[in-house]
């Protein structure tokens, strides 16, 4: 059998994929399709860590166009990935995945605070480390946050699981005309203001080097592909 691709992911999950097709929440049937794809991930000795948003709980910018301060309204969408990461985490566990999640604002009773040496070496003990509460500063994204503790972790590759098979052009949901880009620089994102991830951790991973793939997360068995070095989704890198 060929060997994995990559040796350690950052796998970043946007809170609207736990949605499936429901308008809010968690779905469970989403959370079980998850783990098991990252379960299967796991068992060709790939070390994962996993970076997760909270936009189906409460998205902090939306509420701050609405009127709520934005410090505010950031910490409470902090707090919803923290809903996500223990629904992930329980997934993962009952397909005997061990587990760590770490968060960054501390919250001792249900998580371990993020220390970067500790969460290196829980990967290198084979546990997958569920990232919470985003950098722990409001006016940072969750997708900064996915940038930041790949690097961090050292990690080679972020893999970004979405509801379409790649970046377009513009919306494909919208836009019927709209051309899938298999490859595609850092500073073509940037320049066309490609809806990849925002500006703040495309610039980090320009700086540092560290390809992206955006691939539909919701194909079974499409992560496994990624991993493996199949052409799946899109790839940005210098």
């Amino acid at each position: 059998m060929p060997s994995p691709a990559y040796s350690r992911i950052l796998l970043k999950l946007s809170g609207e994929a736990l949605m499936g097709e429901q308008g809010y929440g968690i779905d469970p049937g989403v959370t079980d399709q998850i783990a098991t794809e990252v379960r299967d991930v796991r068992e060709l000795g790939v070390q994962i860590g996993i970076v997760i948003g909270g936009g189906n709980i409460f998205r902090g910018v939306a509420a701050s166009a609405r009127g709520m301060d934005r410090a505010t309204a950031d910490y409470m969408g902090m707090l919803a990935t923290v809903i996500n990461a223990l629904a992930l985490q329980d997934a993962l566990e009952r397909r005997d995945v061990i587990t760590r999640m770490a968060t960054a604002i501390e919250m001792r009773a249900i998580a371990e605070p993020f220390i970067r040496r500790r969460a290196i070496r829980h990967l290198e003990k084979g546990r997958v480390v569920v990232f919470a509460a985003g950098t722990g500063n409001p006016y940072f994204t969750t997708d900064t946050a996915a940038a930041l503790r790949a690097m961090e972790l050292k990690a080679d590759v972020i893999l970004k699981g979405t509801k379409v098979d790649g970046i377009y052009t513009a919306d494909p949901m919208v836009h019927a005309d709209a051309r899938r880009l298999d490859r595609l620089t850092y500073l073509q994102v940037l320049e066309q203001q490609l809806k990849v991830m925002d500006a703040t951790a495309i610039s980090l991973c320009m700086d540092n080097k560290l390809p992206i793939v955006v691939f539909d997360l919701r194909t079974a068995g499409n992560l496994k592909r990624v991993v493996m070095g199949e052409p799946v989704g899109s790839l940005v890198e210098a």
